[in-house]
């Protein structure tokens, strides 16, 4: 085959087998893989073009668009028409360099995002040489045969060939709310896109039901390709957090203006020089105006996100990084999530007897016993009657490759079908399917119709018991059904912390070949009961979430026995309540009740909603988890929606904040403790950085008003906010967490992000650099100092000071001295890079003749050094004493320990 012919009419203007026939494929087996690979070399990857970027040289230009270099850029044009030629350029070349670190964090910034939407790409179930398998949607030519579920993302242009009941919510192309009911059918005449029941459009949603279509389409030629030509997609995304940074630096910026005009005017009335005033008003401008903070905070998030996916979980919003700090509750699923999703069937009661089934995982190695001994399904009708419903009424498969057994399907599934192999059950002794309803949570029951009219059904075991009236007894004959012994042994099951599916087997007559409603009067077959072990980290993760003071509760559709018993392993104590208990609760009684309890079994996603919506009417920020397309709606709601990577359908990862590449809970532990550390970080940084700036905007007031010589010139101050603000402020970036991180309660989200103790020690070390500085200044030129000398001295005060204080604000509660150190190495590598730049500054000739600083002696340096021990020596002193004041109440300091969580 040399190649696709085009499709000579509209693929929803002909019916799928001349469209199968122009592509060059078969509607059952589609293509075959050398095919498949010779079309994707031809036509290229499943894509849609890259949305335009902004070149090089305009990000770089973006980067002086900012208040804070408005004013930087204004300084340094006023500095040079006043004819210091040396101050502006240095204002000039801080601007510059501001700008280069800006446009590379930016570059950086885009590559980890290009990281990030490679690893949560899209996979497809595809049909090639006849067999499912599952492909990057990337990897899709046309003539591939895609088969879709609820849940899953259309990942190109599909002409249908089946559907069940298939529905498809195609509001991101025509607009229209309510998912669209599909229909292979025939071709269709003119059709507006709203209007083509037989094709499935790339970018779509599958909401419903069961499908397979041949694909039409792929990259740019799709109909959503179209309009990604007309629409510029790319768009910056803020969070609450970098939004009331920038608010705060506008803020500030419009203060610390409005504070040098007044200054700028008070020393003009006062008699002093134009001149001379405009320097000290760009002075203060320059000093007081924290142009690092912005820069600072987009650096800590990113490391944020970086570590989280380290540890398993894709942040897609950014300001999931900063809610999962505040998190006090995580709702979460159990199949896959507190447990592995490794399916394996156990037992089996049919025909009133109880058989063993031995064997793990998916191989299909293991017996079934009755009474401690091997038998086959032949010997056995009912057995083997429930085993081949559980093998019929199953969209899985089990194959053997080249690294062991591997399931393509639902795990509950694919356990089934190894239980029938165990007992000899085949598939080919399964007639040939003709129809299906596939299962759904408001049905809680999948039914299949077979050739000659047979048609099996599996499901929950309260559905099934209301659909039967009559049970299979051993010889294989109908027999009155005692629905209490089979729920009183469903519930014994449960109680085992296995999962337990009924089956049943219904007679459609031979004509049948559609399955329109429920089967009527199914005889039931029996009881499958399968474990799923709860993942041994689960256990660990739900301990570390209550000594954080974080409420965990586990949602499930399983029975309440099974969801107890699982509860019980892995740590959950409270209540249960089922999914019915929840529908008859008053709504002004469910969020204490919901409050209260640990465990919710039968429950539908729907219910979830209902759930958060309780929980957040207490002031909880809540985390959910969720892989179904009906858990959308609460992934949304939630305060953190928490989609699985692995087992997670399109619209929940969609809908999510966060993904989960390995679907485990202690994943979620993990984030939040991330999340925790990212705040301290920030709030670390922001305490340790603002003195500096108030301090120099003190010190610069005080000799305006004074009528004195300034302290310090701008490009000082300048020097200042690049070097020691530069070299010790990262660090806190990349600062470890907290020992104690989970073990304080949650942050209070109507905090602000500076409370009254930490706005306090603020003032206390900014009035300590008010009193050193100006004190020392008047001090040294006292004493036979030159200008130049004594502003050199205030520069190291800052600089010595912020090292020390930088020590005080790793632990803001607590000593974290030495061992500081030890556990961030680059807390290290800032202190020797401030020594070595402060000791150019000061003694290179260059730099003295450059900034106006000049050498000093060892006096000096000790009196410098004097003025920073004791700002340390405060602040420890104001920690002790405020955590003895808090004394056993538990009071968490932002970035410091609380009380651990009862």
């Amino acid at each position: 085959m040399t190649g696709a012919p085009a499709v000579p009419a509209p693929p929803y203007r002909r019916t799928y087998a001349q469209v199968a026939e122009d592509l060059g494929t078969d509607s059952e087996r589609g293509l075959a893989s050398g095919e498949a690979a010779a079309r994707l070399e031809r036509e290229g990857p499943n894509t849609l073009p890259a949305a335009r970027r902004r070149g090089p040289l305009a990000r770089f230009l973006l980067q002086f668009h900012s208040p804070l270099i408005y004013v930087l850029l204004v300084s340094a044009a006023v500095t040079a028409l006043l004819g210091d030629r040396v101050d502006a350029a240095v204002i000039m070349g801080v601007v510059v360099a501001n700008a280069l670190v800006g446009f590379a964090q930016e570059a950086r910034a885009e590559r980890a995002l290009v990281a990030l939407a490679a690893m949560t790409r899209t996979v497809t179930t595809v049909v090639r040489d006849g067999r499912p398998r599952r492909l990057p949607s990337d990897a899709l030519v046309r003539g591939d045969l895609v088969t879709l579920e609820a849940g899953d993302k259309v990942p190109a242009d599909l002409r249908l060939v089946r559907a069940s009941e298939l529905q498809v919510d195609e509001s991101a192309l025509t607009g229209e709310s309510a998912p669209v009911a599909k229909d292979p059918g025939s071709a269709l005449g003119d059709a507006v896109l709203a209007d083509r029941r037989n094709m499935a459009y790339s970018g779509t949603f599958a909401t419903y039901g069961q499908g397979a279509g041949i694909v039409t389409a792929t990259g740019a030629a799709t109909e959503i390709g179209l309009v990604h030509r007309l629409v510029d997609q790319a768009t910056a995304v803020r969070t609450p957090l970098t939004r009331k940074i920038a608010r705060f630096s506008r803020v500030v910026t419009v203060a610390i203006l409005a504070l040098a005009a007044v200054t700028f005017a008070v020393g003009v009335l006062r008699g002093q020089g134009v001149a001379e005033m405009v320097t000290a008003a760009v002075a203060l401008a320059v000093g007081a105006i924290p142009e690092g903070l912005p820069a600072l905070v987009t650096i800590t998030l990113a490391f944020g996100v970086a570590r989280m996916v380290r540890r398993n979980a894709i942040v897609r919003r950014l300001p999931a990084v900063e809610t999962l700090g505040g998190t006090t509750v995580i709702c979460t699923d159990k199949t896959g999530t507190l447990t592995r999703n490794e399916m394996t069937v156990t037992g089996v009661a049919a025909g009133g007897r109880l058989y063993e089934v031995t064997g793990t995982g998916y191989a299909p190695r293991g017996e079934v016993l009755l009474d401690g001994s091997p038998v086959g399904a032949a010997g056995h009708p009912a057995l083997h009657a429930c085993l081949l419903a559980g093998l019929a009424c199953n969209d899985a498969r089990v194959t053997e490759g080249e690294h062991g057994w591997t399931l393509v399907g639902d795990p509950t599934e694919g356990a089934l079908a190894v239980s029938a192999a165990k007992a000899g059950a085949a598939r080919d002794g399964v007639p040939e399917r003709l129809d299906t309803i596939p299962f759904s949570s408001e049905r809680q029951y999948m039914a299949t119709l077979h050739a000659g009219g047979a048609v099996y059904v599996k499901g929950s075991v309260e559905r099934i018991l209301e659909m039967c009236d009559a049970q299979m007894g051993a010889g294989g004959r109908p027999e009155p059904l005692d629905r209490r012994a089979v729920a009183e042994l469903a519930a014994a099951y449960g109680e085992q912390a296995l999962r337990v599916l009924a089956l049943a087997r219904a007679d459609a007559g031979p004509e049948a070949d559609r399955l329109d409603a429920p089967p009527e009067r199914p005889v039931f077959l029996g009881l499958q009961a399968m474990h799923d072990p709860p993942r041994e980290e689960a256990a660990r993760a739900v301990r570390a979430c209550r000594t954080a003071g974080i409420q965990v509760k586990m949602i499930t559709g399983d029975h309440a026995a099974t969801a107890r018993a699982i509860g019980d392993r892995i740590g959950l104590r409270g209540d249960v309540m089922t999914g019915a208990e929840l529908a008859a609760c008053p709504a002004a009684d469910l969020p204490e009740a919901v409050e209260r309890t640990a465990v919710f079994a039968r429950v539908t996603p729907e219910q979830k909603l209902r759930l958060v919506r309780a929980l957040q009417s207490r002031a909880h920020v809540i985390a959910m988890t969720g892989d179904g397309v009906n858990d959308a709606p609460a992934l949304k709601q939630a305060d953190i929606g928490v989609a699985m990577g692995r087992g997670g359908t399109e619209v929940a990862k969609e809908a999510a904040d966060m993904i989960l590449t390995d679907d485990d809970f202690a994943s979620i532990e993990a984030a939040v403790e991330e999340g925790r550390g990212v705040f301290d970080n920030l709030v670390k940084f922001i305490v340790w950085a603002l003195p500096a700036n108030i301090g120099l905007g003190l010190v610069l007031m005080a000799a305006i008003l004074g009528g004195g010589e300034l302290p310090i010139l701008p490009v000082q101050v300048l020097w200042l906010n690049m070097t020691a603000v530069l070299v010790l402020g990262l660090p806190f970036a990349v600062e470890p967490h907290d020992d104690d991180i989970m073990r304080r309660p949650p942050r209070d989200p109507s905090l602000p992000l500076l409370t009254g103790p930490l706005a306090a020690r603020i003032m206390l070390v900014s009035s300590v650099l008010l009193a050193g500085a100006f004190g020392l200044f008047h001090w040294e030129q006292a004493h036979g100092a030159s200008l130049a000398e004594a502003r050199t001295v205030v520069v190291n005060v800052f600089a010595v000071t912020l090292l020390t204080y930088m020590f005080n604000c790793l632990s803001l509660d607590r000593p974290l001295l030495w061992h500081g150190v030890r556990r961030n190495p680059w807390i290290a590598a800032g202190v020797l890079a401030l020594l070595v730049v402060q000791g150019v500054y000061t003694y290179v000739p260059g730099m003295n003749e450059v900034f106006g600083s000049a050498p000093l002696d060892g006096a000096a340096w000790a009196r410098a050094v004097t003025v920073a021990v004791l700002s340390y020596v405060l602040v420890e002193v104001v920690k002790r004493v405020s955590l003895q004041v808090r004394g056993g109440a538990g009071e968490a300091v932002p970035g410091g320990a609380g009380k651990p969580a009862d």
